[in-house]
């Protein structure tokens, strides 16, 4: 049984400045941030447009490549620029268009806020190749090249050196130093754009930045396939641009039903998508299609090895609550600071949606309310960091480290993350559904089980809409918890705080009937059965509150590159990271772990029957399947943890 309740879909935020009015930074960060920020009301959208309109000249530039390719521009310079008042340059690199073309017509947003366009910067905006008006052949995640031969081996990082290059030399009244920035896609062009920096790039902030399509971003997770966002986003970019066009022609995908998870279900098996719909004319998808595997085709898309030669200063943003690029944010800060010692690398996580920093005030998502605008907190600081690197600002008072404690609710620095004095313990899935640090004594083999039906799959959120959700990463699991086919742990009722902050990972000893099947894990925060509501706010008590969810293709289990089967009824050791945390269960709360084998349909359906290629499955071969998850003689089922001790515990402890 589904349940359904109304609920409004997101308009994904891939590029471009979104403006969110600030108020004054309310934490000890704010009183050394270089710019008091005060909500003016009288800020409108249009009010901001004219501004721009008033106070920026547009001009558009085809800025060749080192292959002789040219790169469409867009340039919006202040007005009062001269040999006198010169201005840096915010650059961003976006496969989405830098629209609207032509020099009469202007953006109505230039900065991620406001604040930009008042202070002034020369805002540069860049197709990137092979997209939209720049020549050449656009490439997803295009393969960066360690050493280019000659001026043929052209990549996103030297595409972003000859910009650089070009427009310090030939725009006119700026001061020599370049800022670069973007979300999500965009993102993924700050970070390559980083490497072997231009010396003129001092500052990037590579923002929900895409890392590895295979191993943690967008497309999948642990190499099960994000069906309904790969679908969904492909339809309409992946259409082939054979030559230059200033002109959007995509009328969006017809899904003839309001509800994907009806959609992708009357679909079937992943080798109907181009028998049904796409006829083969999305060449990425059919590239998707042919590589199940982590082989050297995505491997060569892992932007991570090669975030080296770094020189500029980086600031790394990302949302604990994006359902797209969480893991690109935490391991690109991981990989800066590790291949380039000694620059200025820091990493700031909040409760976000995807992009919420800038598009959301960052108050609430789906059942989690943070209670203030957690957005106003950070965009008054990420302004400083531009301004302090391009315009010689005061240095804003930034951790190596910024984190948002969700649970807690409330912002923690730290000097490098995840934190030093984290403790790793585990929590042990124990008869009778409980859950607890303690290591069970159990001599017997154990177990749970449940049937898992291809027909029936596991709801991942019960919103009714076709674009993936953004707000089932904090949604009431109560609707999976009453399922047969899931299984559900929690621990007593906790007596004091406990907090996790850092990476966790899933050990998990399981069988199958089958020969193939998937392994979801979520994190859950059990409100007490008794709680005070707000008039008109719903009764919280009891809530199931997800924190964190991942799942695992159990044929990857000793290898991405090389999937084997499953053994029917054998016992095989399974274990997966799973993304960050940063949240305090709090006294008087539960600690809850389901497990599930399907997350439909943000995650594809495994057909339990193993097959080669996995996305060439037949209809025939999606079988029920029983599913054990073993708890004793030794097969101790976990999920290990990084415990952040509290400061009272701490001090006891010396």
């Amino acid at each position: 049984m589904r349940f359904r309740v109304p609920s409004y879909l997101f308009a994904a935020l891939f590029c471009g400045a979104v403006g969110i009015q600030l108020f004054a930074l309310p934490s000890a960060v704010a009183a050394n941030a270089s710019h008091s920020v005060v909500v003016d009301e009288k800020d409108s959208p249009a009010q901001r447009a004219e501004y721009i309109r008033k106070n920026y000249t547009k001009y558009e530039y085809r800025i060749p490549a080192r292959d002789g390719k040219l790169l469409f521009t867009s340039v919006y310079v202040p007005n009062d620029a001269s040999a006198n008042k010169r201005y840096p340059i915010l650059l961003v690199r976006t496969p989405y268009a830098v629209a609207p073309y032509g020099t009469d017509k202007y953006k109505a947003r230039l900065g991620p806020t406001f604040d930009y366009e008042k202070e002034g910067f020369i805002f540069a905006f860049q197709d990137v190749r092979g997209k939209n008006m720049s020549e050449g052949e656009f490439v997803n995640m295009r393969p960066h090249i360690s050493k280019k031969m000659g001026k043929n081996d052209v990549d996103e990082s030297s595409d972003t050196y000859d910009s650089i290059d070009w427009m310090i030399k030939n725009l006119p009244a700026n001061n020599g130093k370049v800022g670069q920035w973007g979300i999500s896609y965009p993102g993924f062009y700050t970070s390559a754009g980083a490497i072997d920096s231009h010396p003129a790039l001092k500052a990037a902030s590579p923002q929900a930045p895409i890392a590895d399509w295979f191993r943690g971003d967008d497309m999948h997770r642990n190499g099960a396939f994000n069906v309904q966002l790969a679908f969904s986003f492909f339809s309409g970019f992946g259409k082939p641009r054979p030559v230059p066009t200033d002109v959007n022609s995509d009328r969006g995908f017809d899904w003839g039903v309001p509800d994907a998870y009806q959609f992708f279900l009357e679909m079937g098996s992943l080798a109907n998508a181009n028998t049904k719909y796409f006829k083969g004319a999305i060449p990425f998808w059919n590239e998707l299609m042919e590589h199940p595997n982590y082989d050297s085709y995505w491997q060569a898309k892992n932007l991570l090895p090669h975030l080296k030669n770094i020189k500029a200063a980086v600031m790394t943003v990302g949302g604990w609550y994006d359902t797209e690029d969480l893991y690109g944010p935490l391991q690109t800060y991981k990989a800066i600071e590790k291949n380039n010692p000694g620059i200025n690398n820091t990493l700031v996580i909040g409760p976000w949606v995807h992009g919420g920093w800038t598009s959301t005030t960052g108050e609430k998502i789906g059942d989690a309310n943070f209670g203030f605008k957690t957005s106003y907190s950070y965009q008054p600081i990420e302004f400083a960091f531009f301004k302090h690197h391009l315009k010689g600002g005061d240095k804003p008072a930034l951790p190596e480290a910024w984190i948002f404690e969700t649970g807690a609710n409330r912002w923690r620095s730290f000097d490098s993350w995840p934190p030093a004095n984290t403790q790793t313990k585990s929590l042990y899935f124990q008869a009778d559904g409980k859950l607890g640090f303690s290591m069970p004594q159990d001599t017997a083999l154990s177990f749970d089980e449940y049937v898992s039906d291809p027909a029936k799959p596991v709801p991942y959120t019960t919103e009714i809409g076709n674009r993936w959700s953004n707000q089932y990463v904090a949604m009431d699991q109560r609707f999976a918890s009453s399922r047969p086919d899931v299984l559900t742990y929690q621990t007593e009722v906790l007596e004091r705080d406990v907090t996790f902050a850092g990476p966790l990972e899933a050990a998990l000893f399981v069988s199958t009937t089958g020969s193939d099947a998937d392994f979801v894990v979520k994190l859950i925060d059990v409100n007490p059965n008794k709680m005070d509501s707000a008039v008109g706010e719903p009764n919280r008590g009891a809530q199931q509150t997800l924190v964190r969810g991942e799942p695992f293709r159990a044929r990857f289990r000793d290898s991405l590159e090389q999937p084997k089967a499953m053994q029917p009824n054998e016992v095989h050791s399974v274990k997966f990271a799973i993304n960050d945390v940063m949240h305090t269960f709090k006294r008087g709360h539960r600690i809850m772990i389901q497990v599930q084998s399907s997350w439909f349909p943000f995650i594809d359906r495994n057909p339990q029957k193993y097959v080669e290629n996995i996305y060439q499955a037949k209809d025939s071969d999606f079988i029920k399947a029983n599913h054990r998850l073993y708890r004793g003689a030794g097969k101790l089922s976990r999920l290990q943890v990084q415990i952040l001790p509290a400061l009272d515990e701490s001090l006891n402890a010396k």
